[in-house]
């Protein structure tokens, strides 16, 4: 199977296009009759808001500028941070943290005095305030349902979700200050949430961690929680300026190296991962399969995987390609997780354009067009 180009190329703009303008579904009110269950939250839907959808969202936007060299999309993100900021942000937590990964990149080159405070002062907050698990795990806080200002604590819970939503912005601005406080402790949260997620029998990660019961809850490969450490842990390295102990890097990557040969195994034949990754009744889901996608492709150009590795990844962009509507609407895309006890409650998730959905399919379109030049 060989890569078109020329198809990539017309489909990422079309994909970049549709984020910027993104909307909720047309189901919405379906969808919120029945509500929580099913992963409706109101906040996810469209590209206005400030909180995880979104932050992801813009993610895939400063990487394109990043990897062309450009700043064509430098006013939209400007405007979106300070129309978000004069309207007044929502609560701090794991998940609204995320949009500062892409802002703490965006101001490398605007050197605005109003965003960096806003990023110190965020990233202080995460050291000092952000409420800790038993061994000092960051605990999964989320935004409460309905109320901007309120949290969901999720006491003692650690999510895998957490290294790509807070942890990358917080060794991100250890890193531009050689802050070796903050470093140290993304490196610890790594090593946390690979401790407590990773499953040594298969090479995947559970979707959480409960100190309460000292479980995985229901033992869940769920196939964007996975996506979360396969796309956000070579992002992480690839941030260091001074080396990360040998040992340590050692140790992260042949945690990923082993989760990609899990995932090489389950893929299905249209190239995309099920939703459960191990449970071939469950819907194939994009957004997972194209961070999935992504972070192989990254593997493959950094020299971190062989060439077993491109088959498998062609495969994924052609099913990446397929799920891409004409007016550039990423399809398949599963909506907000939470955790979940048993497998059904992953395959109950609606199906809805996300930001995300639009986002993480830009990273592996763009990463494919670097690794197959």
């Amino acid at each position: 199977m060989e890569i078109n180009k020329t198809e990539i190329k017309n489909k990422l703009e079309l994909v970049i296009q549709k984020l910027m303008n993104l909307d909720g579904p047309d189901n919405e009110s379906e969808l919120k009759d029945k509500g929580e269950s099913i992963g409706y939250f109101k906040r996810d839907f469209g590209i206005s808001e400030w909180d995880w959808p979104q932050g992801v969202g813009l993610y895939g936007l400063i990487n394109k500028m990043e990897i062309d060299g450009s700043d064509e999309y430098t006013a939209f993100l400007k405007a979106w941070f300070d129309r978000n900021i004069e309207s007044g942000l929502p609560s701090r937590n794991i998940n609204t943290t995320t949009p500062l990964l892409t802002l703490s990149e965006l101001n490398r080159n605007l050197n605005d005095k109003n965003y960096e405070k806003l990023c110190l002062s965020w990233a202080d907050w995460l050291m000092n305030c952000l409420p800790r698990t038993k061994e000092g795990g960051f605990q999964h806080v989320t935004s409460a349902n309905g109320d901007r200002q309120g949290v969901r604590l999720n006491e003692n819970e650690m999510w895998i979700d957490t290294i790509f939503m807070t942890v990358l912005f917080l060794n991100r601005m250890g890193q531009k200050y050689q802050n070796e406080t903050w470093i140290n402790e993304g490196i610890h949260q790594v090593l946390m949430h690979i401790k407590y997620l990773y499953d040594k029998k298969t090479g995947l990660f559970y979707h959480g961690w409960t100190f309460n019961e000292n479980n995985n809850f229901g033992e869940v490969f769920w196939c964007r929680g996975n996506s979360w450490f396969t796309l956000g842990i070579l992002d992480y390295l690839e941030e260091f300026r001074n080396p990360l102990n040998s040992g340590v890097k050692s140790f992260i990557l042949d945690c990923y190296k082993a989760q990609v040969s899990a995932l090489k195994n389950l893929q299905a034949k249209s190239g995309l991962w099920h939703t459960v990754l191990d449970d071939a009744d469950s819907y194939e889901e994009v957004s997972g399969s194209a961070a999935i996608t992504a972070g192989i492709l990254k593997g493959l150009r950094l020299g971190i995987l062989d060439d077993s590795y491109k088959a498998c990844v062609k495969q994924a962009i052609r099913g990446i390609l397929d799920n891409i509507a004409e007016d550039g609407t990423v399809l398949n895309v599963s909506g907000g997780t939470g955790m979940g006890m048993n497998k059904d409650h992953y395959k109950n998730i609606l199906i809805a354009p996300m930001a995300y959905g639009q986002s993480l399919t830009i990273l592996a379109l763009v990463e494919a067009l670097r690794c197959f030049k």
